[in-house]
């Protein structure tokens, strides 16, 4: 008998920007801090506006990760894949702050 290990699973933009809103999606601390530039972002929008694909986004539960803002990950879908598109999306239609942005000196 084989145990299903992972699965693939469509959701609309609404669904994930839900999740955001709710803090059911987190960024682990071992995520590299946020890098793109606006140009990137706008592109991303755009490619959502426009129906293109973005790729797919990673996630996984586990209680003992430690995220960014150094809470634990009980309960969450951690991002394994898609950080810098979900942080995108976090700041440019959600309003939300970023997290460990790199900042030009």
């Amino acid at each position: 008998m084989s145990i299903q290990k992972y699965s693939v699973n469509q959701h609309p933009i609404q669904t994930l920007l839900t999740w955001i809103n709710s803090k059911e999606i987190a960024i682990p601390e071992i995520q590299r801090p946020f890098v793109w530039n606006a140009t990137k972002v706008r592109d991303l929008i755009d490619s959502l506006y426009e129906g293109y694909p973005i790729g797919y986004l990673i996630a996984w539960r586990n209680p003992t990760v430690k995220l960014k803002d150094g809470t634990s990950s009980e309960g969450k879908r951690i991002l394994i894949d898609g950080q810098q598109r979900v942080t995108a999306l976090m700041a440019a239609l959600l309003g939300q702050s970023v997290i460990n942005k790199i900042t030009a000196v």
